[in-house]
């Protein structure tokens, strides 16, 4: 039976539960439970602390999991990013008050809080500078308002609670992080682990595509496919009308307005765009 960490809170919850249901997986069972069978696919889920997913893969206890870049670089578990799920895009940054700091060499020798210590700690030690760490388990945008830190060390999404704190970034962030599907760095072949594997691409393509069909005359079908190439290549159909093809490609869902409006103007007709429920490249 495959074995699966998911996070049970956070940016990082929902999203995963709707990526692994638009998998194919997770149809049944309450989404409450620690533990959750999932019988269809022989796969067991564990809904487990997001901090904690990283330690349970790199131990080989689960098969996979789902958690965040910055969260496996702060355990420092010999676990393997296999695949960027694409969401929950934040970023770790060091913070001080207003005009305190300019570098991080500023911060020599000064109390820095964070919740992600392993994470500070290595990235210190690369930048030469010895700082005290005061580890947080929660939100320690406070701790400078609160005397016990002189700046601080935190994931962030747009940076507004460190400013409501009266902080500033230092510098570009530490760590630019997003969901990450992972397995343990020892993992062995597993056939039912690469389905899963296969289903989350599928459904990252399937999100981030479309299917364009659109019909233009066969003299302008190279300067056509140039403008829809596909992902291998664009499928081109004869059509009923004499000098006249269909083609069907898959076009990037953020494109889609843009490539529809340089199709038509190129002289296709009939552009239609559907939507990918589930694919496998």
């Amino acid at each position: 039976m495959l074995r699966v960490a998911v996070p049970n809170k956070g940016s990082l919850s929902e999203p995963a539960r709707s990526m692994l249901r638009e998998a194919g997986y997770l149809r049944s069972g309450m989404m409450n439970d620690l533990v959750v069978q999932d019988p269809e696919n022989d796969t067991e889920f564990f809904f487990l602390r997001p901090k904690d997913i990283a330690i349970y893969v790199g131990a080989g206890t689960v098969d996979l999991g789902i958690t965040g870049q910055d969260m496996l670089a702060d355990s420092a578990a010999p676990a393997t990013q296999v695949l960027d799920l694409g969401f929950a895009a934040s970023a770790f940054q060091l913070a001080a008050p207003v005009g305190v700091a300019q570098t991080v060499h500023d911060l020599a020798g000064k109390r820095i809080a964070t919740s992600y210590v392993g994470l500070l700690e290595t990235w210190l030690l690369a930048q030469g500078v010895k700082a005290t760490i005061v580890k947080l388990d929660g939100a320690v945008e406070n701790a400078v308002k609160l005397g016990i830190a002189d700046a601080v060390a935190d994931v962030v999404d747009t940076g507004t609670t460190m400013r409501q704190a009266g902080l500033e970034p230092i510098g570009e962030p530490i760590l630019r992080s997003k969901a990450q599907l992972i397995r343990p760095q020892s993992a062995q072949p597993n056939q039912a682990a690469d389905t899963f594997i296969h289903r989350l691409e599928g459904v990252i393509v399937a999100r981030s595509y479309v299917i364009m069909d659109y019909d233009i005359s066969m003299d302008l079908v190279d300067a056509a496919t140039t403008i829809t190439p596909g992902l291998e290549s664009p499928t081109v159909s004869p059509l009923g009308k004499e000098g006249w093809v269909a083609i069907r490609a898959l076009v990037p869902r953020a494109d889609t307005q843009r490539v529809m409006d340089e199709l038509y103007q190129l002289g296709g007709r009939g552009i239609f765009v559907s939507l990918i429920h589930a694919c496998r490249l």
